[in-house]
């Protein structure tokens, strides 16, 4: 089977800003990657190149079978692919939970109203929300809007979950809430990429790590990095606590 995500030698510039120096890796089906990394290390613009936020400017990225360097992908059917999940939970406010989960399979899938109900329902109850169903995102704390966010996503039954930082603008209660619903989702299988500041979690949780620096990736291997580091610079990011 070939992966579900393959870089070979991506890379993204920013006008003449290079950020991303031709970074290469696989994700296999059913795999939880965390990627590490100090700010600027290009560890979200790698992320956001996946789900066709940012185009690459070199290289080739292939995602659930899309050619994303290709200008001619299909984005309709590579969101359907694809979730992603964000530090900003961008929720509507003026719907509730049950409507902010509901709107995409409708919109996206054609879904009946009440057959989008029925998946809402499913992945609210998932990350542990169903006596939410009824409230604004303002009467929710920010770890359970982070939830929402997480359950729209599911409800488009994606073949990979992309998150970017989701817990950094958490307390660390909320956080664990969070890192809990994520964690259950590895436990069922679902193929996951995580750019994260959580090093406990990715040790417990990830398949494999890779920590980026200046826009390469320096070091990658499994969870054993994290407290056995192959290089000084990833020693020194480890003990610095970034």
């Amino acid at each position: 089977m070939s992966p579900i995500v393959e870089l070979r030698n991506m890379e993204k510039s920013f006008g003449a800003v290079q950020v991303l120096k031709g970074v290469s890796f696989t994700v296999e089906k059913g795999e939880v990657v965390a990627i590490i990394g100090q700010s600027g290390s290009g560890k979200s613009t790698a992320l956001r190149c996946m789900d066709r936020l940012e185009t690459v400017t070199g290289g080739e990225l292939f995602v659930c079978g899309h050619a994303l360097h290709d200008p001619k992908v299909d984005l309709h059917a590579l969101r359907k692919d694809v979730g992603i999940v964000f530090q900003s939970y961008n929720l509507f406010p003026h719907l509730t939970v049950e409507q902010n989960v509901t709107m995409a399979p409708r919109l996206v899938q054609k879904m009946s109203t009440d057959a989008a109900r029925e998946v809402a329902r499913a992945v609210i109850a998932k990350v542990g929300l169903s006596d939410k169903l009824d409230a604004y995102p303002e009467q929710l704390s920010g770890g359970q809007q982070q939830r929402v966010a997480i359950a729209r996503s599911l409800a488009l039954r994606p073949k990979l979950m992309l998150f970017d930082e989701v817990t950094s603008a958490l307390d660390p209660k909320l956080t664990g809430e969070v890192l809990r619903v994520i964690e259950g989702l590895a436990k069922e299988g679902m193929t996951m990429i995580l750019v994260t500041h959580e090093m406990q979690f990715a040790r417990d949780v990830a398949d494999r790590v890779i920590y980026m620096r200046d826009g390469i990736v320096h070091e990658m291997g499994g969870p054993e990095i994290l407290t056995n580091p192959g290089t000084p610079e990833l020693a020194e990011f480890l003990a610095h606590g970034y």
